[in-house]
């Protein structure tokens, strides 16, 4: 069999938060070195977002927690400290995957009291990681939606979406489907720096492309823009001249969130690669997790411009890149891609 040589250990005495999620078993297989995988056994799929958010969908799916994609700067990361694993790179390599979601779905979509509400995935941990080859998690979910006429949103780096797009487009012809790409580095070096998990920059744009042609309006999430690495004008207008080529309908581009402990895991990473950088990041950022409101605003002067340069400029306002600190895991400029 494919998966004979994985190991199991249901025994997971060592992580109390993951026995609380419902911990079924714990594997590992050399198809995916460095990488363990928990499997969950869920109560519930659709997660409720706060109203205080302000977005426009009230509904997230995640199939799973923790990411291979392995982003730096990822603000999902302190969701992992709530089952006792790292924000760094257990974050990266213990993935809790929640084999039973696509029935426990369907069972909730089917209430009476379910109305149809936009639900968005991939607002805190990608749902084409590397993982969903493996468990095949997506089919059943949009199916689930789809029977039940829930329009949904699709937010992923991940290129293996393209083994849904079949079955994406026929959801589309019964329910609105929304589908964004995000490719935030187009030098080569620090995507292999900061996304080592991710498919390359290239990879992303071809399925842009491949969306494009099956019908799908694509929106590109160029971020978040990391300061002083990306954000020059060179690199902005490559990135969204490729974008474009490649049939991108609208792109957004927004600064860099530091939050909770993705910042020491996110500086920690600067300090090795571009020491110099440091102190300015500190002064940018001061304590919080937001650049400063000069910085937002001179960085919307350099993006505007590019955007209506290449007809990728959206047809909603982007939200405001400085917001108050929240617990909610769903980052609010998201609301762009629902």
């Amino acid at each position: 069999m494919r998966w004979q040589s994985q190991t199991l250990d249901a025994d997971d005495g060592a992580l109390p938060g993951l026995t609380r999620a419902g911990l079924t078993r714990t594997v590992q297989t050399p198809e995916f070195e460095g990488i363990t995988f928990h499997e969950v056994l869920c109560k519930s799929a659709l997660n409720k977002v706060p109203e205080s958010s302000n977005l426009p969908f009230q509904w997230t799916i995640n199939p799973m927690r923790g990411c291979s994609h392995a982003c730096r700067y990822c603000f999902a990361r302190p969701t992992h400290e709530y089952l006792d694993l790292d924000a760094g790179r257990d974050f990266d390599s213990q993935i809790v995957v929640k084999t039973n979601i696509a029935a426990v779905l369907r069972k909730e979509l089917n209430r009476r009291s379910w109305h149809q509400e936009p639900v968005a995935l991939g607002t805190n941990t990608d749902p084409y990681q590397r993982a969903e080859g493996r468990y095949r998690l997506m089919p059943g979910i949009i199916r689930a939606l789809t029977d039940s006429g829930t329009p949904f949103s699709i937010l992923t780096k991940g290129t293996l979406l393209r083994r849904d797009l079949p079955l994406l487009t026929l959801a589309a012809r019964e329910v609105r489907v929304s589908v964004a790409v995000s490719i935030a580095i187009f030098d080569m070096d620090l995507h292999r720096s900061l996304e080592t998990g991710t498919p390359s920059p290239k990879a992303r744009l071809e399925m842009v492309r491949a969306l494009t042609e099956a019908g799908f309006d694509v929106n590109v999430m160029v971020a978040p823009v990391l300061p002083y690495l990306t954000d020059s004008k060179a690199h902005l207008d490559e990135l969204f001249g490729a974008i474009a080529d490649a049939g991108g309908r609208s792109a957004v581009a927004f600064p860099m969130h530091l939050r909770g402990s993705t910042r020491n895991w996110f500086l920690g990473w600067l300090a090795e690669a571009h020491p110099a950088l440091l102190r300015r990041y500190r002064q940018l950022y001061g304590r919080g997790a937001y650049v400063t409101p000069e910085y937002s605003a001179w960085l919307r002067g350099r993006v505007d411009p590019l955007l209506q340069r290449h007809a990728l400029k959206p047809e909603k306002p982007a939200e405001p890149e400085t917001q108050p600190e929240s617990p909610h895991t769903v980052d609010p400029q998201l609301a762009l891609f629902a």
